[in-house]
């Protein structure tokens, strides 16, 4: 089993589920007492966070190679960056080290593509809904992106971080999601992605009839087939795909 590095923190909230989810799933592969071989580095949010707000992305990006470095040196055979809005810097990361890095952005595009789904809604911090790194990976894959609307956009990310990234969940919250997710899929949405890993603290598949892309756990499932790329099938018991 190949070891997983995971360049967390961004928030812990949503760290701790993909380390929950990564296990669980090769659990679920292997059986037994089976867990995941791992490594984490759990970075301050409010120092990336006031990069965020300052605009300062560079210092970011420098801060979050020296840590994914740390997790290379130490072992690491592929690196997890634990958030959607830092794969604004992914390329950077990248070129910092030399494993590879598992863009969730392209996982969840060929997730999307395999359900033959072709206009999205996205849901994120507005980082990643406003700005273009994002969806530029997903219409590398053909997929038109709805986003929500301008208020819409505040909402969704006053919730991520006064509540979601501090371990908050509300009802009330839930039911905007579900207004904003509705005026998507009015607008022509024929799947919703859940585009901020603390998002699946909030929303899930039971919520909406439409198909619901969860990136925090598509990225797990990805960091657990690389890890296991190399364990004899034969030891395999078949992944649960949502």
């Amino acid at each position: 089993m190949k070891t997983i590095g995971l360049l967390g923190g961004m928030s812990w909230e949503s760290t701790s589920v993909y380390y929950r989810m990564i296990n669980e799933l090769v659990k679920e592969k292997l059986g037994g007492l089976h867990s995941a071989k791992c490594l984490i580095c759990s970075v301050d949010f409010a120092e990336i966070e006031e990069c965020q707000r300052a605009g300062e992305w560079e210092k970011a990006a420098d801060i979050l190679a020296r840590e994914a470095q740390k997790l290379q040196q130490a072992g690491a055979e592929c690196l997890v960056i634990c958030t959607n809005t830092m794969h604004k810097v992914a390329d950077h990361i990248q070129e910092a080290i030399s494993i590879p890095l598992l863009h969730i952005g392209d996982t969840t595009a060929e997730k999307i593509r395999a359900r033959g789904v072709n206009r999205v809604g996205l849901l994120g911090t507005k980082y990643t809904l406003e700005q273009d790194f994002y969806k530029e990976r997903l219409r590398r894959y053909g997929l038109e992106v709805i986003i929500p609307r301008p208020d819409d956009i505040e909402t969704v990310n006053r919730i991520i971080y006064e509540e979601l990234c501090l371990g908050k969940v509300l009802p009330e919250s839930k039911r905007e999601y579900l207004r904003v997710i509705d005026d998507m899929v009015e607008r022509g949405a024929e799947g919703i992605i859940l585009g901020c890993t603390e998002i699946t603290l909030l929303i899930g598949q039971e919520d909406t009839p439409l198909p619901v892309f969860d990136t925090t756990f598509l990225h797990a499932e990805r960091a657990v087939e690389f890890a296991l790329s190399g364990v004899d099938a034969a030891s395999q018991k078949g992944m649960k795909i949502f």
